[in-house]
């Protein structure tokens, strides 16, 4: 029928409304034929919709009723989708891999008593993925393989895009990564050019999966931002009020059908009883009220066992909505866990050879770009701690450092390390400090940085051959605080004033004139948060065409006594001539070199080994005064190491190097019996300080 195909063609375009107003319409149409055939077929399509929408119980009641009708209609041929439908909703909505096996071996099985070796192909698809799912991988081949060689009998742009995603499990399982790259390519490229987008997200995430497994994290973050677009296309909001309101609309068709039916019925009722004679009136009456009674005690009845129905199953939507939460929560944890300590690890690297390069070449010691470098590191180490753990900016565990900063130094630093911006959009960077600012404030300059890169950054990226201002003026003094207004206006495109209410929004770019504009839509963001943990508020002015103003106005301390103090803490005293020795446990070997620059720049003694065996071996041969220990090793772990160490009653100082976050650790590595923990990257001075306060505590 024609509006069955429409709506089928309509759903492989993820165009749910439309989908299901077409399926409707053709169930109307069967029934006022009275075609068992297309009234299942009808009902198939609806609860192919839903399946979609993940209504997921209401998909299998009318794939129920489907395999009803298709059994009214003594047709076992329609059962070969039927059941191959029911098995994708065990598999991809409700993970129940068996049991989805199950109801496709159940199609398999009518598909060979009857020949039809199209269906197969299908069946056979979607056998691949979840024995895929099982880590079956040879049944799972064995059925890709299956599709490939048959794919002419179901060659349809949904089924060959599939088919390509599936292709692509399997070189990824038999490790080609040159045929996985094609495949998935292949792919997305189908999907696109049919509007498949409901495959086209599917797609995006295995591929993610994928990228990520072979540790090309850059490339999996874009696959999996480009799935996330897909599906916020597919999902959003208005659209799935709008499928709501039109899937409300056929429930309400379906009941009156429904109550058309009981009608009929009981005006039968009716007429039979009209036929019956009443022996006495007396006994009439009586009969009618109990047949009153009895109906209104059954609707009572009926009533409540619906409602007991529904409860029951949106409590177990809430439990698996919770259960699913919680595992996403876990999920993401785990990932910036490790996200955070893979990109922690290098920038230990470039902070280390960094000042390696400025130790060893005295000439670059007032370079501005060897400062810019060491700016450009410390503010990207700042950033990625923020961008990977976002949620602990909304949730407040943000905590704000104070040391002292020179506001015209930290200005100076941001537009030196924006300079290549301005000079390729061909912009001036102009700035305007009051002279009345006291010259040293006490704060958090990594954060008032971050705050002030951003900033600018987008004022150039916005602005062609035009200006930058960076604006500071002292407000006021109020006791020991100075109130300090942070200006950035710029001359560039300016924000449509519709738009200015949800820029500090997160994920959120606006619709620009240029298109060449990039980012994660973080940027802004992040800026309000920091801003208002500083105590303060950040306001927008803006105009098309003629520029943007950002400020806010954030107060520092300037007591002169706390500023001596924090300056004093900072230095570290080495003039008591000791010369410590230290075991160096480190398996990276770029860290190795920067911490054994930093033993030799301050004449410690000192020994680098692998791992923690071969540490444990140097603590049984010879005294140290401390150990520096890594913490994610090859063999066995700094955890494992400490702990071995003090069942061997050894008590030296152990101070855990690390590129993990503090907070995942601390529990752990006090437990085993280390005794500080320094967070990769750090300053070398952070490093001796923190060596000088052990031996004290030692002594």
């Amino acid at each position: 029928m024609k509006f069955l195909s429409v709506s089928d063609s309509l759903l492989l375009k993820a165009d749910y409304k439309n989908s299901l107003l077409s399926s409707n319409k053709a169930l109307t149409k069967a029934i006022q034929l009275n075609e068992n055939n297309l009234i299942a077929l009808s009902y198939n399509s609806i609860g192919g919709v839903y399946e979609e929408i993940l209504e997921i119980d209401k998909a299998l009641g009318y794939y129920d009723k489907a395999i009803q009708y298709s059994d009214k209609a003594k047709n076992d041929t329609l059962k070969i989708w039927f059941y191959n439908n029911i098995g994708n909703i065990f598999l991809y909505r409700k993970n129940d891999v068996k049991t989805g096996i199950d109801y496709y071996l159940k199609s398999l099985k009518y598909a060979d008593q009857f020949k039809e070796e199209a269906s197969k192909v299908l069946t056979k698809i979607n056998l691949a993925w979840a024995y895929f799912q099982q880590k079956e991988y040879k049944k799972a081949i064995e059925n890709v393989d299956f599709a490939q060689k048959n794919i002419e009998l179901m060659k349809y742009p949904d089924t060959e895009a599939y088919l390509n995603l599936l292709l692509g499990l399997k070189y990824s399982h038999l490790n080609n990564d040159e045929l996985v790259d094609f495949h998935f390519q292949k792919a997305i490229e189908i999907s696109k050019a049919n509007q498949l987008d409901s495959y086209l997200s599917d797609i995006h995430e295995e591929y993610a999966r994928y990228l990520y497994k072979k540790g090309d994290y850059k490339n999996a973050f874009i696959q999996l931002d480009l799935h996330e677009e897909v599906k916020d296309r597919i999902f959003n909001s208005d659209n799935i009020k709008s499928i709501n309101l039109t899937a409300l609309k056929i429930e309400l068709e379906e009941s009156k059908r429904e109550l058309v039916k009981v009608n009929k019925e009981r005006s039968l009722q009716q007429e039979n009883l009209k036929k019956t004679k009443i022996i006495t009136s007396l006994s009439l009456v009586f009969l009618l009220l109990m047949v009153f009674l009895l109906y209104m005690l059954y609707r009572n009845i009926v009533f409540r066992k619906k409602v007991n129905l529904y409860l029951e199953a949106k409590n177990k939507e809430l439990n698996d909505a919770k259960e699913k939460a919680e595992e996403a929560s876990k999920l993401k944890s785990q990932f910036i866990s490790t996200i955070s300590h893979e990109l922690r690890t290098p920038l230990y690297g470039v902070v280390g050879i960094t000042n390696m390069l400025a130790d060893e070449h005295n000439e670059l010691t007032d370079s501005p770009h060897l400062k810019s470098l060491k700016f450009s590191a410390r503010y990207l180490l700042s950033l990625v701690n923020d961008l990977l753990q976002i949620n602990k900016i909304e949730e407040n565990k943000v905590v704000l450092e104070n040391s002292t900063l020179n506001l015209e130094d930290e200005i100076h630093m941001v537009s030196e390390s924006l300079s290549f911006i301005a000079t390729r959009n061909n912009n001036k960077i102009i700035t305007e400090i009051d002279s009345s600012i006291p010259e040293y404030l006490i704060g958090d300059k990594l954060r008032l940085s971050q705050i002030l890169m951003n900033l600018v950054s987008n004022a150039l990226k916005f602005t062609q051959n035009g200006e930058v201002y960076i604006r500071v003026k002292l407000q006021n003094f109020e006791g020991t605080l100075s109130h300090i207004q942070f200006e950035v206006k710029d001359t560039g495109v300016g924000i449509p004033q519709k738009d200015l209410n949800k820029i500090f929004e997160k994920f959120v770019q606006i619709d620009r004139k240029e298109d060449d504009y990039q980012g994660a839509g973080l940027g802004l963001s992040i800026v309000k948060k920091l801003v208002e943990i500083f105590g303060s508020e950040i306001f927008v002015e803006s105009e098309e065409s003629k520029g943007t103003r950002f400020y806010f106005t954030i107060a520092f301390e300037t007591d002169t006594k706390k500023v001596d103090k924090i300056i004093h803490n900072i230095s570290v005293d080495l003039s008591a001539e000791q010369i410590y020795k230290v075991l160096v446990v480190e398996d990276n070997k770029i860290n190795q070199m920067v911490t054994r620059k930093i033993m030799e720049k301050n004449n410690f003694k000192f020994l680098i080994v692998d791992d923690g065996y071969a540490a444990i071996e140097a603590l049984g041969k010879e005294h140290f005064d401390v150990v520096l220990m890594d913490i994610n090793m090859p063999l066995i772990n700094g955890f494992e190491t400490t702990r071995l160490i003090r069942k061997k009653e050894i008590t030296v100082p152990i101070i855990a190097l690390t590129a993990f976050a503090k907070d995942e650790i601390t529990d752990e590595a006090f437990s085993v019996g280390m005794n500080d923990i320094l967070i990769k990257p750090f300053e070398p001075s952070k490093l001796i300080q923190c060596i000088e306060k052990l031996m004290k505590n030692n002594r």
